[in-house]
């Protein structure tokens, strides 16, 4: 089958969040085709090119989530000069945009208690509000592109007048009620990009299927990456799989939070990101969280238990294999691997260490990793350097010897520590201090090399660890200690855990266990779904068949409703064009001849064949029954 993936600020680029998972998942699984699109994070990520592609990647397609909209996205040469939106554009995008930007008052749904409530709650009417104002501004940019189309008016003193509507209107967000003109623009602007996805040139026309040509969208986050699979389902009905692994939305509010932005702006900004996230949890056929913190996220998000799947993230366990068993020796050397930044409470970590030093005077501690991305990082490490200067003077065994610190700040890559491999082999401990964590990498890196332990309870670690490790609370210096200074004093017990952690890490956390959950999960979707949506010919340029091209449904004439979720009904979506009736190939008994209205004048035998000829599961032209179309599902 033909996959579309579709990734923000990762692969296929050289570097980025979800570009080694990506890399790995394609590479495995050789018997599918892919069609690759993504958004870049900024240029210095684009400057840096691309990862070597594996021959079953078809195409990849890129567009930037940040500078001016780039004219190559758009659909034809001749509309990039774009001519301005007209008073009709002009007057849709109004009350598209009012529609979006209106729902967000009162509180984002993923803040919601009652995000998932019944239909005709004020969740359910605030989310259909977000929707409807969503695929209306889509539906505007596919009859209007070009640079005059929705980038412009997103940018637009319409935008900026509907923007302000909605902050003095009686259900505006309380944090936004007092926004200023420069707050106003500042969303605006950010909602341009955050809304690129839906002008960009990947939905295809008649000589280009783009995203109507693939069999199922796998999203690699729940924010704008999920917006191409949105619409991909909302024109031709390809179902959407998503796939996060950090909660998209989860990141969104811890950088606000340290943003400069003003309190209108964030606020704003982060009701979009949840409504956006509960349309995405809404619409996916499955979601794949990467543990179970993940998934209280998107379970808070509204997203439905049912269709919820934790697959742990896969990492190569061969690099680790050379690594030698921790052997139950007397070693007190204390290791810590990752980015140094404040979320990561290093501080802590030396406070703790500096009660161990009480207990195992010849213990040491070695912290390696860079700086990380926190605009806080480089100031937060130059502080925890100074802080174990001031904690640990140099020590000298004599008077002729030059004093070493028992604290030491390295970097992989360093003479001492050539490879990651060399990090962990080094210490008999590890140690993880994190107040905020997603999923661990650095605590299953170790635990495939055999190593016991000590983490604080944070993100993923505690379903991560299982029983192979200590567990202490965050911020608590003072239990870090006592954990580590009982595993330093028992080299036996530091054995059996390590043991212990690489056979849970074998088991659960490979590149082979995730690649063979993807196998079974795109297969479970495309058995459910009505078949290819595009319907571009049974057969390839090479007279290969496609099973999936022509499906059932693109013979039942008219348009239809679907249920939309949480119980809801939304109204009937344009009938793309792979659905109109075929005359030459149905049946001639077949809907194409008689229709609704004609099967109610046909004589019983004529009923019996139109039953018969209708696929299972379909339930005429008002609906798909479990199959589900348009904004549904």
């Amino acid at each position: 089958m033909r996959i579309g993936m579709l990734t923000e600020g990762g692969f296929p680029y050289a570097f980025g969040e979800s570009r080694a998972w990506c890399d790995q998942l394609v590479r495995g699984l050789t018997g599918h085709e892919f069609d690759v699109y993504a958004l870049s994070a900024g240029a210095r990520q684009e400057a840096r090119g691309w990862d070597a592609l594996p021959g079953q990647v078809r195409q990849v397609r890129t567009a930037p989530l940040w500078g001016e909209f780039p004219p190559q996205h758009l659909r034809h040469p001749e509309e990039r000069t774009g001519r301005a939106a007209g008073r009709r554009e002009r007057r849709r995008f109004t009350e598209h945009f009012g529609d979006l930007v209106t729902s967000l008052g009162g509180g984002a749904p993923a803040a919601d208690a009652e995000a998932d409530g019944p239909a005709g709650s004020p969740a359910a009417a605030k989310a259909d509000r977000f929707a409807a104002g969503l695929y209306g501004l889509a539906e505007l940019a596919r009859d209007h592109p070009g640079h005059g189309g929705l980038p412009a008016l997103l940018r637009s003193e319409d935008a900026v007048r509907t923007l302000e509507s909605a902050c003095r209107g009686p259900r505006a967000l309380r944090a936004a009620q007092g926004a200023q003109v420069q707050d106003l623009l500042a969303v605006a602007e950010r909602l341009e990009l955050a809304l690129r996805p839906l002008s960009l040139d990947w939905y295809g026309d008649d000589h280009d299927p783009g995203l109507g040509g693939v069999d199922l969208t796998h999203a690699t986050s729940g924010g704008a990456a999920a917006l191409p699979g949105l619409l991909a389902k909302r024109f031709f009905g390809t179902p959407l799989l998503v796939t996060e692994y950090g909660v998209r939305l989860r990141e969104h509010y811890l950088a606000r939070a340290a943003s400069p932005l003003s309190a209108p702006v964030r606020a704003l900004l982060a009701a979009f990101q949840g409504a956006l996230a509960a349309e995405v949890y809404a619409q996916a056929a499955l979601i794949t969280p990467g543990n179970t913190h993940a998934r209280r996220w998107q379970q808070r998000c509204g997203a439905d238990p049912a269709r919820l799947r934790t697959v742990y993230p896969g990492m190569d366990a061969a690099a680790f294999a050379s690594v030698a068993d921790a052997a139950a020796d007397d070693s007190k050397t204390l290791v810590r691997v990752g980015a140094v930044e404040p979320a990561k409470d290093i501080v802590g970590l030396l406070h703790a260490f500096a009660e161990i030093r009480k207990a195992e005077p010849e213990a040491t501690l070695r912290i390696i990793g860079g700086v990380g991305r926190d605009p806080e990082a480089p100031g937060y490490l130059a502080h925890c350097r100074a802080l174990a200067a001031q904690l640990f003077p140099d020590e000298a065994a004599d008077a002729r010897t030059v004093g070493e610190n028992p604290v030491s700040f390295e970097e992989i890559g360093s003479p001492d520590v050539p490879t990651l491999e060399d990090a962990y082999a080094s210490g008999a401990v590890l140690v993880l201090s994190s107040v905020v964590e997603g999923f661990p990498r650095s605590l299953v890196e170790a635990m495939f090399c055999g190593r016991a332990t000590v983490s604080t309870d944070a993100g993923a670690v505690c379903e991560v660890i299982g029983g192979t490790g200590l567990v202490v609370p965050p911020r608590n210096p003072r239990a870090l200690a006592e954990a580590c200074t009982a595993l330093l004093g028992d080299p036996e017990r530091r054995a059996r855990l390590g043991a212990a952690a690489r056979a849970r890490a074998l088991e659960l956390f490979t590149v082979e266990q995730n690649v063979a959950a993807f196998r079974g999960i795109y297969l479970e979707l495309i058995s459910h779904a009505p078949g290819h949506p595009a319907g571009y010919g049974a057969r390839d340029a090479h007279g290969v068949p496609q099973p999936f091209a022509r499906p059932a449904e693109s013979h039942v004439p008219g348009r239809w409703a679907a249920a939309g979720a949480a119980g809801r009904l939304t109204t009937a979506v344009r009938t793309p064009s792979w659905a109109a009736p075929d005359p030459d190939e149905a049946p001639a008994d077949g809907p194409a001849a008689h229709g609704p209205a004609g099967r109610a004048a046909n004589s019983r035998d004529e009923e019996a064949r139109w039953d018969a000829w209708m696929p299972v599961g379909v339930g005429g032209p008002g609906g798909f029954g479990g199959f589900g179309g348009g904004a549904g599902a």
